[in-house]
């Protein structure tokens, strides 16, 4: 803090003249400071003007393009999810019109040919099915034959430890409790006993036995699995109609545990944009600088600056005062 000393008569050493000095260097300093801020936006631009929220600020940066990725992270795993239950929904469709064309075979009203025809038709629309489940794929891997799984970051602990969205379609999955896929060549372990012959089941949407390539091989000379003709107390098209049923309802499942897995991911996203708002509103606080505040404390500063001038001007004066003693 300055003092005010006159110096006397002394000068050699001109007192006024250095604390006007050293008040014009503080309001320039000063000056400089509020420009870079208001040239900026920000109060801290180094670590040197706020040690502590320097800190803070790029600890709140970090996690915040942190978040930022989850996000990102958390719209990857909700396009899965749509894919996904866009094709179970085609799917479904399709299966929906293969059983609508069995129980019309079921008619006692139509002939053999007529039973063939819509046989033939169902398996074209088999055909769009096995189409449709192969051609459904995200990031190169096959999301409805059974083996797809996937985990994405939505978040992070305080410690940085990854918090996890999974999405699993593998025919172990629990939730759906489906043990066969939506893959018409696909094999299982299981047996099943189709027009009297003992041997590996086909499985379609987690039903076994249900083989829609079955549909091609009806003819005129053997039915199939369109027969209506009791092998014990079903029909093979009783079954089929069954057997179809069971596996649309299989596939509703699917699409549901997607559904609930899509809620999830919508909510995340909503919490994470929330977040990163609220950490953007934070890092603002500390690092931002009041522009309002910042002009005024220029404009004393510019004030301050033109008075340590004319101060300065004024003390380099009072030696000349005494040189009136030699004349």
């Amino acid at each position: 803090m300055p003092s005010a000393i006159s110096g006397d008569s002394r000068i050699r050493t001109n007192i006024p003249a250095d604390n006007a000095y050293n008040a014009l260097t503080a309001s320039s300093n000063n000056i400089a400071l509020r420009q870079l801020r208001l040239s900026t936006g920000k109060r801290i631009n180094s670590a040197a003007d706020d040690v502590a929220g320097y800190i803070t600020s790029r600890a709140l940066q970090a996690r915040n393009g942190a978040l930022k990725a989850a996000l990102n992270s958390a719209g990857d795993a909700k396009n899965v999810t749509a894919i996904a239950q866009d094709a179970l929904d085609q799917i479904g469709t399709l299966v929906t019109q293969i059983k609508d064309a069995a129980a019309m075979a079921s008619s006692g009203a139509l002939g053999t040919d007529e039973k063939v025809a819509l046989a033939k038709g169902a398996y074209r629309l088999a055909q769009q099915i096995q189409f449709i489940t192969d051609s459904t794929v995200f990031g190169g891997k096959q999301l409805l034959q059974g083996n797809f799984t996937g985990e994405w970051v939505t978040g992070y602990y305080g410690n940085n430890d990854l918090m996890k969205i999974s999405i699993n379609l593998t025919v172990s999955n629990p939730d759906f409790n489906i043990n066969g896929v939506f893959d018409l060549n696909a094999t299982s372990e299981a047996t099943a006993v189709r027009g009297g012959v003992s041997g590996a089941a086909r499985n379609f949407a987690g039903v076994a036995g249900l083989n829609l390539e079955d549909l091609n091989s009806v003819s005129v000379s053997n039915l199939g699995i369109f027969a209506n003709t009791a092998r014990g107390t079903r029909t093979p098209i009783y079954q089929t109609i069954s057997s179809l049923a069971m596996a649309i309802d299989n596939i509703n499942k699917v699409a549901s545990y997607l559904g609930g897995i899509e809620v999830r991911l919508s909510a995340q996203e909503n919490v994470l944009k929330s977040q990163i708002t609220n950490y953007k509103a934070a890092i603002s606080r500390i690092e931002d600088a009041d522009i309002a505040t910042e002009q005024m404390e220029l404009i004393k500063s510019q004030f301050l600056q033109q008075a340590s001038l004319i101060s300065l001007a004024q003390a380099n004066q009072n030696p000349q005062q005494f040189l009136q003693l030699f004349r």
